[in-house]
């Protein structure tokens, strides 16, 4: 299977040579729809803004599309559509909390009639979105007719004689006073506009913050999962949820791990994964009990004996969790690596991806600077071939899967996708802080990767989106979306 070579598609918000971001501006959440037709943003000063498909073959005509090296079956392309404002910061007055507006995970619904339904969420409150384009309705005829206004101060209709007399816009003057009351004419125009209502709100059913949410292939209900539970809820009731797996232990100093992320099958009802803080994945059927204690299937890689140290479990520790379209994988991100799982084969992962391998020298100083604790998402083509995720710098990998397939590029969130693969010495540069042994008090944020470019722990791309069913992936830098195709 030849590679894919990847170029540059469109970019929203991009920001301009030593522009500010602001806090509020940095995306962080990405999500397509199952068609492929919408894209949704979420940042965190808690707007979700979405983006529709367009199809260029219509504005650009032939010639224009040769001249500008573009391939003559098009690439999916996106214009911006609408946004709204999902979250706003809270206070718990009971805890003496506050709670951040960002949002943490946007997930589409099924579509009814036309409109757009998903699920977006904070630290603790889920909403249930609908847009839908509503027909603007305007003013046609006013009260008064222009003819007839009102001149040297005395009222409409009314004349010198004080006697009744019919004036032009069908109304009668009496004597001395005011028009008859003639109200305006509204008329539904057919210019449309989108509007955003917010149908239903599921809050107070998390004591910790919510790390994920899924909708469920049944249409009907979703799981909110936070560090200890996951809980269960039907979309149409907003004032109750079923927990269906608690991991809180009855002492908290017993506490050994947390849940990090869940995600319901893509066409079994019944079955659920979720995954946790020690690099372990469960899964669970829930026709065998309401509460989910026992799993059906444990996922985890065994470390090699000797191998140990202060950073096995924080860098185990799971991310996200995905599956493929069919159900029949699930890709996992940890902090170094990629794995995909094969749900049938639970003695290990059948391939693992190195992300950032030139990292794991520098554990010590990715822990003094919480780098360590940054959670990248991942994400699996339609076709299941490729996988992807997110790394510092602001770049992302793109791995093929497969016997034979060993497909690895290493892309970077600008304009020019591929010039980080340009520079690729036979050895890896060695900067001076790798020929000096100095104790340091605090990590640096910037080194010198294993092809000899410079790296920046500052920039990192976490969230990540592939297309259901074409080559093109979606990321965020900072407060730019950037998009790929191939």
């Amino acid at each position: 299977m030849p590679a894919l070579e990847w170029r540059f598609s469109q970019v929203f918000g991009e920001r301009s040579a030593g522009e500010e971001v602001q806090d509020v501006d940095i995306i962080s959440a990405i999500e397509f729809n199952k068609s492929g037709q919408h894209l949704a943003t979420g940042d965190r000063g808690g707007r979700v803004v979405l983006f529709e498909r367009t199809d260029a073959k219509d504005s650009v005509g032939r010639k224009e599309a040769e001249k500008a090296d573009y391939s003559v079956s098009r690439h999916p392309e996106y214009r911006y559509k609408t946004e709204f404002q999902s979250h706003e910061p809270e206070f718990d007055y009971l805890k003496s909390l506050e709670i951040e507006e960002k949002i943490n995970k946007i997930k589409w619904c099924q579509s009814a009639n036309g409109s757009l339904s998903l699920l977006s969420t904070n630290d603790k409150t889920i909403k249930f979105w609908k847009v839908q384009e509503k027909k603007i309705k305007k003013v046609s005829e006013m009260n008064l007719s222009p003819s007839n206004a009102p001149a040297n101060g005395r009222p409409a209709g009314s004349n010198a004689f004080g006697s009744s007399a019919y004036v032009p816009n069908g109304g009668i003057s009496k004597p001395g006073g005011l028009n008859s009351l003639r109200l305006p004419v509204v008329v539904t125009s057919q210019e449309t506009s989108l509007a955003a209502s917010c149908r239903r709100v599921f809050t107070h059913a998390h004591d910790y913050h919510i790390n994920s949410i899924s909708n469920n292939s049944d249409g009907e209900t979703f799981v909110s999962t936070d560090d200890l539970r996951i809980n269960l809820w039907n979309l149409e009731i907003s004032n109750q949820s079923f927990n269906i797996i608690d991991v809180k232990p009855t002492n908290m100093e017993d506490l050994t791990e947390v849940i990090t992320s869940a995600e319901f099958h893509p066409t079994h009802c019944n079955t659920l994964a979720y995954s946790s803080s020690k690099g372990s994945i469960r899964l669970v059927d829930l026709r065998q009990s309401a509460l989910c204690d026992t799993h059906s299937q444990l996922f985890e890689q065994h470390e090699a004996p000797g191998s140990r140290s202060f950073f096995t479990e924080i860098i185990a520790s799971i991310s996200d969790i995905k599956f493929s379209m069919d159900g029949r994988h699930i890709l996992s991100r940890d902090y170094m690596t990629l794995k995909l799982w094969d749900i049938n084969m639970n003695s290990g992962p059948v391939a693992t991806f190195q992300v950032h391998e030139y990292l794991r020298p520098k554990l010590c100083d990715l822990y003094e600077n919480d780098s360590i604790f940054d959670k990248f998402e991942c994400c699996q083509s339609g076709d299941g071939l490729r996988v992807a995720t997110g790394s510092y710098s602001n770049i992302f990998r793109v791995f093929g899967f497969g016997t034979g397939n060993n497909e690895a590029a290493t892309l970077e969130a600008t304009r020019n996708p591929t010039r980080r693969q340009l520079q690729n010495p036979t050895r890896p540069a060695r900067s001076l802080s790798t020929l000096t042994r100095v104790v340091r008090r605090g990590a640096d944020s910037t080194g010198i990767d294993a092809n000899g470019n410079s790296y920046d722990l500052t920039t990192k791309l976490l969230h990540l989106a592939w297309h259901p069913s074409e080559n093109l992936i979606a990321c965020a830098a900072a407060n730019s979306l950037y998009m790929y195709y191939a």
